[in-house]
């Protein structure tokens, strides 16, 4: 992993406001940590603990 900072606007870009929370997808964070989605995803299942109650979520159709 590389241990350049990532420039704000970058990061800026990725946060989207959806029903008035901003949010980012796990996409955009593994691609930020140079990492898979899939990867992400499960090191936060893994991790739940270290992560607040509303730090991830999965949309439905409703």
């Amino acid at each position: 992993m590389s241990s350049q900072l990532v420039p704000i606007e970058r990061i800026e870009n990725k946060i989207y406001l959806i029903h008035g929370q901003k949010v980012m997808l796990d996409r955009d964070l593994a691609g930020l940590y140079v990492i898979g989605t899939r990867d992400l995803n499960k090191g936060v299942s893994r991790n739940l603990d270290r992560f607040p109650d509303d730090f991830m979520f999965q949309l439905t159709k409703e």
